[in-house]
């Protein structure tokens, strides 16, 4: 018996057919990214390459400066303003701490407690930002002045005892003082601390508050476990937007400080504007940045979240 063939198949239905995107489509993202790109490139990139090929020249301004590939300037600039260095992440670490612990409570009240006064507090959180940096720093002269109400309270209570002998203020003086250095950084960069914790806390879904509360889970229990964990990336965000800028800047020091206190931007500031060390100025800089971006890097790993806000 002999097998039969099987009969012919028919051919499948053709499906609709595929239009492939043009070259022109698929350049649209690229095109939009342009832009940005040039502007980091123009803004960020080449200035960058332009600090590093400075920070490895010799010479002075009247003779001119010519690259020798001089890295000896990064270790002597180093060794010679290394106090200046841990002061300035000394005081950046204090002022983002006094960051957090003042941000986070009031974050915290705009997201879940504020109601129909959310956006009247969220005005008055980025209040400070309506007026310039500079007079908002000079407005804490006044509030810090010799003699003034703040810091006659201050003195009655005795914190300016406790302060004195930690060392960040002279006696009734709070001027010229540590303490007025942190009070004005914590004050200028407090915002960028509660805005991305508001962002972060105002995303977390109430109803995992509700259950855990079903649980018989207590309040402290329920910011422990529930809301803390969860608004972690507004934490890390927050301290990040905070303690880089702080710990270059120079404007509380200069206005509210002394000699003694000076920071890090200060001494960058004096080697550009006032003794025209180009060089070293350049090799601060890297300095600072290699610093705080390796601490940013153990931060971020340590707190155990890539998923910034």
């Amino acid at each position: 018996m002999t097998a039969t063939a099987a009969p012919p198949q028919a051919p499948a239905p053709a499906g609709p057919p595929v239009h492939k995107p043009s070259v022109r489509k698929r350049l649209v993202p690229y095109w939009l990214l342009l832009p940005g790109i040039l502007w980091l490139l123009v803004f960020f990139v080449l200035p960058m390459v332009y600090q590093a090929s400075t920070s490895v020249q010799t010479g002075s301004l009247e003779e001119g400066f010519e690259v020798t590939w001089h890295f000896r300037t990064y270790w002597d600039a180093f060794t010679e303003y290394l106090p200046q260095f841990l002061r300035s992440l000394l005081y950046a670490g204090t002022a983002t701490a006094l960051c957090l612990l003042l941000g986070y409570p009031l974050a915290y009240l705009i997201a879940f407690k504020a109601g129909r006064w959310r956006n009247l507090l969220l005005v008055l959180v980025i209040a400070p930002f309506f007026t310039s940096f500079l007079i908002r720093t000079l407005a804490w002269k006044t509030i810090l002045a010799d003699g003034g109400p703040v810091v006659a309270g201050l003195n009655a209570i005795g914190f300016l005892d406790v302060t004195s002998w930690l060392g960040m203020t002279e006696g009734d003086r709070v001027l010229a003082t540590p303490l007025a250095v942190v009070c004005g950084l914590t004050y200028n960069f407090l915002p960028f601390m509660i805005l991305p914790l508001y962002s972060s806390l105002e995303r977390i879904d109430t109803r995992l508050h509700e259950a855990a509360g079903d649980l018989y889970a207590r309040p402290s229990t329920v910011f422990r476990k529930v809301t803390f964990p969860l608004s972690m990336p507004g934490v890390v965000s927050g301290t990040l937007l905070t303690f880089i800028p702080a710990s270059g800047d120079y404007v509380n020091a200069e206005l509210l400080g002394s000699t003694d206190t000076r920071m890090i931007g200060n001494v960058i500031q004096s080697q550009y504007l006032r003794i025209l060390d180009y060089p070293t100025a350049a090799a601060l800089s890297f300095i600072l940045m290699a610093i705080v971006l390796i601490m940013v890097t153990i931060y971020i790993r340590r707190a155990g979240t890539e998923d910034l806000v």
